[in-house]
């Protein structure tokens, strides 16, 4: 008995014991699963093939697959647009761009000026509004893209500090071939063939009014011609001022409010910006942070430090890849000095997948590889939406884990804002859903039964995941026109547009199954799936349920709103002295420097 009753005591205690020790690894995750520190890590322009942890064996991505051994790997990521500015807006807001008129209907679907007066409206609430309102010091360092200014060069209407981030370095607009000096034109030729006709006809009508009044046949006052003359001529010059002068004018740095360097320089670009990000977080040691890095690799112009510089084996693009993975373990090792690492959920993307048009005048290859699949930047083929989705958060979610539900980048606003502990907008519809249920394991299915994918304004596929089944049916109402016909892209005008003649329409629309045929190269019919109009039948129903939630907005990329407005030009210095300025000190790069 006495043995017995020594036997139940020890177990009894060793009941305790497990008990507290679990109670304590609650008490340890239930703190880490809140208020962590997020930081963002966007590529502009990025293959999904263009990493190691996505399958490629050439480019050297060390730091960047190390996210994907300790973390999730979304293997079915998909951006809410395939340009630039409707992604990054819908990135935000957790919103279909759609919704906040930051999707274009017009040819252009990005803004190309930073004195345009579109950009996202203030009445978006961003996931940074609500990360800085519960506290957090929030910073966007890089790329913005949505917009800086409405009524005057000063107003900040649209830019980062008026969209909840309390510090900002980097660019308002994008990275241009025509910012650096030998990299050609986005606009040349777009340019030539939109003003050689309008000059034509003007010409062509000035020449005849002037005959039809030197013969006497009808009489043209001569203020009338010399006004028609005079506008033609302004009209000219203005345009040929604008476009000489572009590089001055909209590729600038910005700190804050303030230019810093105009026209921008690309020597040590992205040690400058890495330098930037790794003092917001050693500002930020025992206070939650919100650090959005948003790299301006790897959109054209391509650049790279003397360090990375002809050191990888795809040119200048490999350059260019390997020096952000370079950037990306820098965070990665800052993380680990301050013992933050398991207090951050980090997060890898692309703002869609990679520009496959881009060649340069050389003939030299200057976009990315979207692995197996089709098509890529501007459209919605996989290889234009498709991108990487890597999170890490050692202790919280798994690690080594891939995930093949259909995701989105619009699911990063619900999911850190449950993180921060503040409220999701009731006022609104989020399209996003919290990523932390499949992150953990929790459950293994997808929220999005549908994801509608837009080309600027125009709904051009829809994607459909049943719940009990495990194909993934996707279909197109129309395709971009590829030139030449039988390549994989709009090489002819450089990127594919959503209208007119650029498209085809589908009637019954193209119908792909992503879970057999991911490269979408046989479209399925009714004699090869049996189902093939019940699946249309759904897809309708929720196509005409998403119209139904959508409402009348401002088009913040209607041509008024994408025009150059020289009062809202923002210059360091004045026109006359072409904007030049340089207060950006690169100061100590040591800490941050390769090698």
């Amino acid at each position: 008995v006495f043995h017995l009753f020594l036997h139940t005591r020890k177990k009894m205690r060793l009941l305790l014991f497990l008990i507290i020790c679990q109670c304590t690894i609650n008490s340890v995750n239930t703190h880490h699963a809140s208020n962590p520190n997020v930081i963002l890590l966007m590529a502009d322009d990025l293959g999904i093939g263009d990493l190691g942890c996505y399958g490629n064996r050439t480019l050297r991505t060390p730091n960047i697959d190390k996210l994907a051994e300790e973390g999730v790997t979304l293997t079915q990521h998909i951006a809410a647009s395939p340009l630039c500015t409707p992604s990054r807006a819908a990135f935000l807001t957790g919103r279909y761009p759609i919704r906040s008129g930051m999707a274009a209907f017009s040819r252009v679907g990005v803004f190309l000026f930073s004195a345009s007066s579109g950009g996202l409206p203030s009445e978006e609430i961003t996931f940074s509004k609500l990360l800085k309102q519960r506290g957090y010091a929030t910073a966007l360092i890089g790329k913005w893209h949505l917009g800086m200014n409405c009524e005057s060069s000063n107003d900040f209407c649209h830019h980062p500090l008026s969209h909840g981030f309390d510090y900002f370095y980097g660019l308002t607009v994008t990275n241009f071939r025509d910012c650096k000096p030998g990299q050609g034109s986005v606009f040349l030729k777009g340019v030539q063939k939109s003003l050689v006709i309008p000059i034509q006809i003007a010409g062509i009508t000035l020449v005849s009014l002037a005959i039809v009044q030197y013969i006497g046949l009808l009489k043209v006052p001569f203020q009338a011609l010399a006004y028609c003359l005079l506008i033609t001529a302004i009209s000219l010059a203005v345009l040929i001022f604008f476009f000489y002068h572009f590089r001055h004018l909209n590729c600038f740095l910005m700190r804050d409010h303030q230019i810093i360097q105009q026209p921008l320089s690309y020597e040590n670009l992205t040690q400058r910006l890495t330098k930037e990000a790794v003092q917001l977080i050693g500002r930020n040691t025992d206070a939650p942070f919100l650090l959005v890095l948003s790299y301006l690799h790897v959109h054209t112009a391509l650049y790279a430090s003397e360090s990375f510089r002809g050191k990888s084996k795809h040119g200048l693009y490999g350059d260019a890849v390997e020096e952000m993975d370079w950037s990306v373990g820098q965070i990665l090792d800052v993380l680990e000095k301050y013992n933050l690492s398991n207090k951050t959920l980090v997060y890898f993307t692309s703002d869609q997948g990679a520009h496959v048009e881009e060649i340069s005048s050389s003939g030299e290859v200057h976009g990315g590889y979207n692995g197996i699949y089709k098509g890529g930047k501007s459209m919605n083929w996989e290889g234009g939406i498709r991108v990487p989705g890597l999170l890490r958060w050692p202790g919280v979610i798994q690690a080594g884990a891939y995930i093949d539900e259909p995701t989105s980048n619009m699911d990063i606003f619900p999911t850190i804002v449950k993180l921060a502990e503040a409220q999701l907008p009731s006022d609104r519809i989020i399209d996003g859903h919290d990523l932390m249920p499949l992150l953990q394991g929790k459950v293994t299915r997808s929220k999005h039964e549908f994801l509608f994918h837009y080309c600027n304004a125009y709904l051009n596929a829809v994607r459909w995941h049943p719940g009990n089944s495990e194909s993934v049916w996707k279909v197109f109402f129309f395709t971009p026109n590829f030139s030449p016909e039988d390549s994989n892209g709009c090489y002819d005008s450089h990127v594919c547009f959503c209208h007119g003649g650029f498209i085809t329409w589908h009637d019954p629309p193209l119908l792909f199954d992503l879970s057999r045929d991911p490269e979408e190269k046989v479209p399925l019919t009714p004699e090869t799936e049996s189902h093939f109009y019940e699946i249309l039948r759904v897809i309708h129903l929720a196509v005409d349920n998403h119209t139904r939630s959508l409402h009348a907005v401002p088009d913040q990329l209607s041509w008024n709103n994408l025009l150059w407005k020289p009062w809202l030009q923002p210059c360091c210095s004045s026109l006359f002295q072409s904007c030049y300025c340089d207060y950006d000190s690169e100061g100590n790069l040591s800490e941050v420097h390769p090698g």
